[in-house]
């Protein structure tokens, strides 16, 4: 017979993948138009490995929950984990799955799931980092999580990736107001002492989500190789700004 906490982890997974499936409902009804011209869903076509992520995972009380923006192009996009760079998701996440496709997609950014070579820099630096402080996934997902803020991806007619708070107004509210709700039950579910915004946007949109989150709401900076002071260390910059919190980190392994 499984234990308490077991069966409270399994509840907390079932309980995630249910606000997954419920955002994923709510933001498919949403519309956008141009610049915007393709909509890449993973929570759907990636529905597989996005699941396997919060059921390994998810379940319990996380210490920190980390929230990214939305899915990189050959990260979450492809694999349907945030920050998920295909080599991190498979070799050290140990997470594989099937990968449909985009119901209308770019020729230039097609979604191949786990068969795509190109790597997400942002999610190689982050997984990382993961991986050379706290050695196994189970080490670090025993404290923290890592979720996405918004799970739709945006792109214009020349394949240029449009971030969410671009959007006009009109179509960024309902969005945002669908991606606040799911933001607060899951940090509700995991009841974190910090809730940390991977880069600005994040960390503001954490802090719009959560009026009455009673812990640390925090930010560090985001990996992005378009961010030149993340090309100069930025593992242990985040080493030194999560301490400032007094978030314990281990020393690199």
């Amino acid at each position: 017979m499984a234990s308490a906490s077991a069966l409270s982890d399994d509840a907390g997974a079932d309980a995630l993948v249910a606000i997954a499936r419920n955002l994923a409902r709510a933001v498919g009804r949403l519309s956008f138009a141009p610049p915007v011209e393709y909509v890449y869903h993973p929570l759907e076509y990636a529905r597989a490995p996005h699941e396997a992520y919060l059921r390994r995972y998810g379940g319990g009380k996380k210490s920190v929950v980390f929230v990214g923006m939305n899915p990189g192009p050959f990260g979450m996009t492809q694999t349907g984990v945030p920050f998920g760079d295909v080599a991190m998701v498979r070799d050290w996440l140990k997470i594989d799955g099937t990968v449909g496709r985009p119901d209308v997609e770019h020729p230039k950014r097609p979604v191949l799931g786990f068969a795509c070579t190109r790597s997400e820099v942002s999610g190689t630096r982050f997984w990382g980092w993961a991986r050379d402080r706290f050695g196994t996934p189970s080490h670090f997902f025993e404290r923290f999580f890592v979720a996405n803020y918004c799970p739709l991806v945006f792109m214009e007619a020349s394949a240029r990736n449009l971030t969410p708070d671009k959007l006009p107004a009109k179509e960024r509210e309902p969005l945002f107001a669908t991606c606040n709700d799911a933001l607060g039950q899951i940090v509700e579910l995991m009841n974190p002492e910090f809730v940390i915004g991977i880069g600005g946007f994040a960390t503001a949109r954490a802090r719009e989500s959560l009026p009455g989150f009673k812990g640390t709401i925090g930010t560090m900076l985001h990996p992005s190789p378009a961010s030149p002071k993340a090309n100069r260390g930025w593992a242990d910059i985040v080493d030194q700004e999560l301490a400032a919190y007094g978030i314990d980190v281990p020393r690199p392994r």
